[in-house]
């Protein structure tokens, strides 16, 4: 079926999405809540963390209402990882109340099989992404598969106390003022033993 982009997308008439749409985690009373310990645990704005939790309702929308495995981005991931620690909220609200069933986190057992398994699965996670939400998703957010799969993969935590974390423009810019002031030292050293 053939979706037109200026039709009502058909989605938000769903029970699940009208659930979703007003479906926060956890206690909304609390003095740190789910978007800023989020936005803590990420280092996102807190702009980032609401678009990316508003992506991760559309993946669980997209989990709910479908027969087939999908593979979620890392960033969107990273919501889920965090909501299932709301065990209580994620198991006894969230699934039965929201989605209608459950929802589980199914991580790689590893190896080049399981590889082509979620590589196939996040192209359907796109594909049924452009097909339900009539968009693709956002490249910041849903990154290419090589990108998910490979590279996210590799990412680790890294505590402030337990090293220095520069962005690579930053460093190059380091590097090219310290090779700048050393080579001027050594001009300067060498005009003065010439």
């Amino acid at each position: 079926m053939r979706i037109d982009l200026h039709d009502r997308p058909i989605y938000t008439d769903h029970p699940v999405w009208a659930a979703l749409s007003s479906y926060a985690v956890g206690p909304c009373d609390t003095p740190l809540s789910f978007g800023q310990r989020l936005a803590r645990e990420n280092g996102w704005s807190a702009d980032l963390t609401e678009r990316v939790f508003e992506e991760y309702r559309r993946f669980c929308f997209l989990a709910a209402t479908s027969e087939a495995e999908l593979t979620p981005s890392d960033a969107v991931d990273q919501v889920w990882h965090l909501h299932l620690t709301y065990t209580r909220d994620y198991w006894d609200r969230f699934c039965p109340k929201v989605l209608g069933r459950p929802l589980h986190h199914g991580p790689t057992a590893g190896g080049h099989v399981e590889q082509s398994r979620f590589f196939d699965q996040y192209a359907l996670t796109l594909q049924r992404y452009e097909q339900v939400f009539c968009a693709a998703p956002p490249k910041d957010i849903w990154p290419g598969a090589a990108r998910r799969l490979i590279d996210d993969p590799r990412a680790r935590r890294v505590h402030p106390r337990d090293g220095v974390i520069i962005s690579r423009p930053v460093m190059w810019a380091i590097i090219g003022g310290v090779a700048l002031i050393a080579c001027l030292l050594l001009l300067v050293w060498h005009g003065e033993y010439a």
